[in-house]
């Protein structure tokens, strides 16, 4: 099941994509590009994993290459990103569901995931953690929006 990782942030998508592109040339190993960026595997996994459920970036073997569609991004202006990413997230919790839902409180879409077996949120700090991807990845794309009563709302009005 695609799910985004509560810790991967859209900056470090671009971080990602941009070091493939410009440093890389599109692929690396990815124990090279840890080395590289001084960065622990832990932390790289979350974006890397992310990149790879939103179809920027294929994971195999040891290697991560670029995609024709992160590179579309990479290279796209913001409205056109906002739209890339706005169709990647239509397919990856927790936005399906939310799109189930379509109006909803974090609890009540806390809830919905772990009754499809979603556990990622049920820690102390899960609905911290959702509302930082909601928000990071779902109000930023133009998917969710927030109403002044704490209800998120999904936008089907955007194309």
């Amino acid at each position: 099941m695609n799910i985004i990782d509560p810790q991967a942030r859209i900056a470090d998508l671009l971080g990602l994509l941009t070091i493939l592109q410009n440093s890389y040339e599109g692929k690396t190993d990815l124990y090279k590009l840890e080395k590289d960026m001084e960065v622990d595997l832990d932390d790289l996994m979350p974006i890397v994993y992310t990149a790879n459920y939103l179809g920027f970036v294929t994971v195999g073997g040891g290697d991560i290459i670029i995609t024709d569609k992160g590179i579309e991004f990479l290279n796209a202006n913001i409205r056109k990103r906002k739209e890339l990413l706005r169709d990647s997230l239509r397919k990856t919790e927790p936005f399906i569901t939310a799109m189930e839902l379509k109006t909803f409180s974090l609890n009540d879409l806390k809830e919905a995931l772990e009754k499809k077996g979603i556990y990622i949120y049920a820690s102390p700090e899960g609905i911290y953690d959702l509302q930082m991807t909601i928000t990071e990845w779902g109000v930023y794309s133009g998917l969710i929006s927030r109403d002044e009563d704490d209800l998120y709302k999904v936008n089907y009005d955007k194309s």
